[in-house]
């Protein structure tokens, strides 16, 4: 195969693209010689020390819980509220002003705020991150059910569809792409916000040790532990949602 075909092809670049950045990184970190910026073969060192010793994959696993109820929380709410918004347009008048207020609240508030009112507790730490992230899935559902084909509607109705029918058939997949869409906003979002949520208020998480090797200026943990996280996240979207996504999209030619 020629080479500029090689070249072409997406995974190479990715891949290429990838050893671009860990030059880049290496070249930078012999450049400044500084403690602040360990080279690559170092901060994999450290990442396979945490593993071994089974403290990162506990703080990881701890983590991953906390986004996995947060999220699927967040996406059955919102998901429900924003096809009742799209659907009703008095409801939607009503709440428009109280959805733009959420949105436009900083995490850091509403985080702060429910440990004051709930204290230093999980549930507290749960609801923080949903309140963040509810409104985005809400606005999100509400634009994809307002542009649900009407057309389509009616011809399931004349066709006596009922309604499981009509949801799996006419539906969902024209909502799809939308619930993706908070989906993948979704996961970018709550877990950042859960590291600050276990940074102010947890003892154990993700987030929670990200604090304790800021205090000791230990750099390589930090980026170890960012490192496998980022791994994590990019997993699920690989194994998990790009799957679905493709399963549910066989539909389109």
């Amino acid at each position: 195969m020629p080479t500029q075909s090689i070249l072409q092809q997406p995974k190479i670049l990715a891949l290429l693209s990838l050893l671009l950045l860990l030059t880049l990184w290496q070249l930078l970190a012999i450049f400044l010689q500084s403690n602040t910026l360990p080279t690559p073969a170092v901060v994999a060192q450290v990442l396979w020390q945490a593993i071994e010793s089974g403290e990162l994959p506990y703080h990881l696993g701890i983590t991953l819980l906390r986004l996995i109820v947060s999220f699927t929380l967040a996406m059955l709410i919102g998901c429900a509220l924003g096809v009742v918004l799209g659907k009703n347009q008095r409801l939607d008048a009503f709440f428009d002003n109280w959805l733009v207020i959420f949105l436009n609240i900083p995490a850091l508030v509403t985080i702060i705020l429910c440990y004051v009112w709930f204290g230093l507790v999980e549930s507290a730490a749960i609801l923080a991150v949903v309140i963040n992230k509810l409104p985005n899935v809400i606005v999100t559902i509400r634009e994809g059910t307002r542009a649900l084909d009407k057309d389509l509607l009616e011809m399931a109705q004349c066709y006596r569809f009922g309604r499981k029918k009509t949801f799996i058939h006419v539906i969902w997949p024209q909502l799809h792409p939308f619930v993706m869409a908070a989906t993948r906003s979704g996961l970018a979002l709550i877990w950042k916000i859960i590291l600050v949520v276990e940074l102010l208020g947890r003892s154990n998480g993700m987030g929670y040790q990200l604090h304790l090797f800021f205090q000791l200026f230990d750099v390589a943990s930090i980026l170890a532990y960012t490192i496998a996280f980022v791994t994590m996240i990019q997993l699920i979207e690989l194994l998990i949602l790009k799957p679905l996504d493709k399963k549910a999209q066989r539909w389109r030619r």
